[in-house]
């Protein structure tokens, strides 16, 4: 099977989601014109030690796994679980290398400890928080069950963030049902910094606070510090409901006010709220891979069907018979996902 990375938003999850499904459904898999719609095309350290860590933990085989490469050839092989320690070696996103591993591992029948080194809060990517509070648990929902664990936070450019995950065996993947709105009042987050003024944090967490009880939610904010080797500070806040859990994310960037930053997370968020989402926009394309394969019917729906979605939509329906319907409503779309 050849795949064209080059297709729709062009980017890395082309290449990340493509040797996840190539090693759970057993087909090998050749990919061109990696990331070719990327101002340095090619791949990245994050996706060379994504490839590289599946295929030490599956003995896949690979031609032209290297570091710039636009174009490779995956085997897979066959999970075979134990301890395991990669160092992206840069301030590469952990959350991405994790969410690629968890894809490729589903159909492991041995428990998988994997720790890896690299940045847990950077550009591009899920937020640390974003992952364990928002992903973990929506896949979780599906059957999914893994454990993670922060040792300490990473930001651009040194990294040098770590962290683990237990991923254990046995997945029975049921179906997504999340097609009923639901009112919230309450949202959690954590402000993430480290070599910072504490007075950021507390600007960040004070004006998000104010803008959630501007629309009369409750806020539950807490500060994490953290000793980093580079200097950073985030936020993520999600929904505090058993059913639905919406999020959003918003990192610190150099000339940006906190009270602005506290600010756009909240707007960040309302907007899903008010458009009566039951699954964010960014948490969509990220669970497409999981509800595919899940036997059955999964529904949600979301505020909008972003690049990323439209293009893992198209790279899915390449390795599965799966049937993608979206019925736009005023402020939303009604998702409906079918394995046939």
């Amino acid at each position: 099977m050849e795949i064209d990375g080059s297709y729709g938003e062009g980017g890395g999850q082309i290449l990340r989601c493509a040797v996840g499904l190539s090693t759970i459904l057993n087909k090998p898999v050749r990919i061109t014109n990696i990331r070719a719609n990327r101002p340095t095309p090619g791949i990245k350290a994050q996706h060379y030690v994504v490839i590289k860590s599946i295929k030490e933990m599956s003995d896949a085989k690979t031609e032209n796994l290297e570091i710039g490469s636009t174009k490779l050839t995956f085997i897979p092989g066959e999970f075979k679980g134990g301890n395991y320690k990669f160092d992206i070696g840069t301030a590469g996103s952990i959350t991405l290398v994790f969410q690629a591993l968890i894809l490729a591992s589903l159909k492991t029948d041995k428990k998988l400890n994997i720790k890896l080194t690299g940045g847990t809060d950077v550009k591009w990517s899920p937020s640390w928080d974003y992952f364990k509070h928002v992903f973990l648990p929506i896949i979780k929902k599906i059957g999914i069950k893994v454990d993670v664990n922060l040792i300490k936070r990473g930001y651009y450019p040194k990294g040098g963030g770590e962290a683990e995950i237990n991923i254990f065996p046995g997945f029975n993947l049921k179906t997504l049902r999340l097609d009923k709105e639901t009112v919230f009042s309450k949202i959690k987050g954590i402000v993430n910094i480290g070599q910072l003024s504490s007075g950021i944090s507390k600007r960040i967490k004070h004006s998000t606070i104010r803008s959630l009880l501007k629309n009369n939610l409750q806020a539950d904010i807490t500060i994490e510090e953290s000793k980093t080797l580079s200097p950073g500070t985030g936020i993520t806040i999600w929904t505090d409901s058993k059913d639905i859990i919406l999020g959003s994310s918003v990192l610190g960037e150099r000339g940006i006010p906190s009270e602005e930053i506290g600010k756009n997370v909240v707007n960040n968020l309302l907007s899903e709220v008010s458009s009566n989402s039951t699954i964010d926009t960014y948490a969509f394309d990220q669970i497409l891979p999981y509800i595919a394969i899940s036997k059955g019917e999964s529904t949600c729906i979301v505020r909008e069907i972003s690049n990323h979605a439209q293009t893992n939509m198209w790279l899915i329906k390449q390795f599965l018979e799966t049937n993608f319907q979206a019925k736009q409503e005023e402020n939303n779309f009604n998702i409906v996902v079918n394995k046939q």
